[in-house]
């Protein structure tokens, strides 16, 4: 399976409160922290929603 390099490139202050706990599932906390994911269908859905905040590359 591949791995997704997932980084947090803008704030979510002032976005809806959903948004908000999707970046925090994704294990992301300040601006421009890193994690890496498996692309599992669970992690796309979760990116997707949140894309217009985060830069993913594939690993």
């Amino acid at each position: 399976m591949k791995k997704l390099k997932i980084t947090l490139i803008k704030s979510p202050i002032d976005r809806s409160e959903r948004q908000k706990l999707t970046v925090e599932a994704l294990g992301l906390g300040k601006t421009n922290s890193c994690k890496e994911h498996q692309a599992t269908p669970q992690i796309l859905g979760m990116i997707e929603k949140v894309k217009h905040l985060l830069k993913v590359e594939e690993i």
